[in-house]
């Protein structure tokens, strides 16, 4: 078997699998190397697993909204089947569909770990020994991110949970405490309050739920699991963990003097790149740090040769981010011309909580930091005809972000039941660069949620 190679891709996720493909589908020849389950994060401990949790409460919510399909809501989520369906969509964490893919596409696939050990030079550890790759043209590092560990006193010596842990779990815990209300946090939340937990707490050192985002989504998200039985701390700062022999509780211990006692601690603080033990150091970068790109995502350092895609480059820790730049990478690496433009421009973002977040561009604030003068243009989705059907005290947000100067739009932001589904709408508007005003003559369609696009641009135009 030959060990030359012209790509060769560090990193079977979605990220590797896509560069890998592109790579092959531009006629080059391509190695993935992969230690773990070929599909990574997303297929097996993220993206798919979690969305399943969260489905049946989803459904069941959005049922008991409609008054009459309320009545027939008699009975509260299967956890067992909900569990079962979990373990189908997460492939039962077996990843011969996702290798019979890859080979599919005429990739040669290895399995072990992978280090750089100089330009171009790739050493693999597998079962069966060592070998030394060699790329043509270049090498794709795709090897994601995991879950960051905060230093809180304590805490790394106690049994806790992180977003493996939680996604793959057996069992609902009565008492869930979770430290962080990024994203993981608040869908962990939720899901596993709707799942049968007990008590929910969640603990965050900023001042609102998914911070990054606009203002008025924390407040609602707040708002809605407050409703629901999930407590929320908000500026708390946790400095202590500690758990009551293996299998005891947990308590976590806040800076104010509060302890709060869980079966389980579900720590979602953020993640870390995985590029440590992978050789940078024999190319001269470091260690252990994300792995700066331009935009065509090659290392910044590494004299052209070298890429990194998804989680790993830190531009925008999404799947659907990383595919993205696999496609370009897979471009790039047979000349062709490409600018990932997306990563700075349109970085889309779904939260499937309910409410559903959804969010694509430049918050207000991020816009106005970066030197726009920006207007915000605002409506209700519950106030649309195509909100209200969907049932009784159906509420969110609607809100564009635009650049008073070019009249386009720069940031989009949704709340709301099932608003996932409305964002490419906001994410064409910004690619393309489309005027509010020619916007106008896009017509919604009645009685949808879409309607709402209408009743922004009214509002541009000071009709109330």
């Amino acid at each position: 078997m030959s060990d030359e190679f012209d790509v060769i891709v560090i990193g079977g996720g979605p990220a590797g699998e896509n560069a890998a493909w592109y790579a092959r589908d531009n006629d080059l020849e391509v190695a993935l190397i992969e230690r773990e389950l070929v599909g990574g994060e997303c297929s097996y401990w993220a993206c798919m697993p979690s969305k399943a949790l969260l489905r049946p409460g989803e459904a069941l919510a959005a049922a008991r909204r409609v008054p009459g399909a309320a009545p027939a809501v008699t009975g509260e989520v299967d956890v067992e089947a909900t569990l079962k369906t979990r373990d189908a969509f997460s492939s039962h964490w077996d990843d011969k569909h996702q290798v019979q893919w890859v080979e599919s596409t005429g990739t040669t696939l290895i399995r072990g770990h992978a280090r750089l050990a100089g330009e171009r030079t790739v050493e693999v550890e597998t079962d069966d020994g060592s070998r030394t790759l060699t790329a043509r043209k270049g090498v794709v590092v795709a090897t994601g991110s995991s879950a960051a560990i905060p230093p809180i006193d304590g805490l790394r010596d106690v049994r806790t949970w992180d977003s493996r842990d939680v996604t793959t779990a057996k069992q609902i815990p009565d008492r869930l405490v979770v430290l962080g209300g990024g994203v993981v946090g608040v869908e962990m939340a939720q899901a596993f309050r709707r799942l049968g937990a007990g008590e929910v707490t969640i603990v965050e050192m900023a001042d609102r739920l998914l911070a990054t985002e606009e203002p008025f989504v924390g407040e609602q998200l707040r708002e809605a699991f407050e409703a629901e039985g999930i407590t929320v701390h908000l500026d708390a700062e946790a400095v202590g963990a500690r758990r009551d022999g293996s299998d005891g509780p947990v308590t976590l211990s806040l800076a104010d003097g509060t302890d709060l006692e869980a079966d389980e601690l579900l720590v979602a603080t953020g993640r870390r790149p995985n590029t440590r033990d992978l050789g940078l150091d024999t190319v001269g970068l470091e260690e252990g740090s994300y792995i700066e790109t331009d935009d065509q995502l090659r290392a910044v350092g590494a004299d052209g040769w070298l890429y990194a895609i998804g989680d790993v480059n830190g531009r925008a820790l999404l799947t659907h981010h990383g595919k993205y730049q696999a496609r370009l990478v897979g471009d790039h690496l047979a000349g062709k011309e490409v600018e990932a433009r997306a990563d700075h421009q349109a970085v889309v973002r779904v939260v499937f909580t309910d409410p559903q977040v959804a969010a694509v561009g430049l918050t207000e604030e991020k816009a106005r930091e970066q030197g726009l003068d920006v207007s915000t243009l605002s409506y209700g989705i519950g106030d649309v005809a195509g909100g209200s059907l969907l049932g009784k005290d159906v509420a969110g947000t609607a809100q564009l972000v635009v650049d008073q100067a070019e009249r386009t739009i720069v940031g989009a932001t949704f709340t709301g039941p099932g608003v996932g589904e409305m964002l490419h709408a906001a994410t064409i508007a910004i690619v393309s660069r489309i005027t509010i005003d020619d916007l106008w003559h896009a017509v919604p369609a009645f009685p949808t949620m879409s309607e709402v696009w209408l009743r922004l641009l009214e509002a541009d135009r000071g009709i109330q």
